[in-house]
């Protein structure tokens, strides 16, 4: 049985791959109904709890890192065994 953490980190992870797949923020938030400041602090809490940088961000374009770009292959993996 999944636990609330368990929840919590999923939940993270659908939303960092929607990030990444949106190439925006914006856009992700938008197709989330959600607002832009929940996704920006869902990534910061996401990276503080990894450790790690998954995300280079700037005004104009965001990509991944090499962190990132492994952790989005797992994610896509792990979420596509839960559905």
């Amino acid at each position: 049985m999944l636990g609330r953490g368990d929840l919590d980190r999923i939940k993270a992870m659908q939303t960092f791959v929607r990030i990444v797949e949106a190439r925006s923020f914006s856009r992700a938030a938008e197709s989330l109904d959600l607002p832009r400041a929940s996704l920006t602090a869902t990534m910061q809490n996401l990276e503080a709890y990894l450790g790690r940088k998954l995300l280079q961000r700037t005004t104009r374009s965001l990509s991944l890192t090499t962190d990132g770009a492994d952790y989005y292959e797992r994610c896509r993996e792990i979420l596509a065994a839960l559905d």
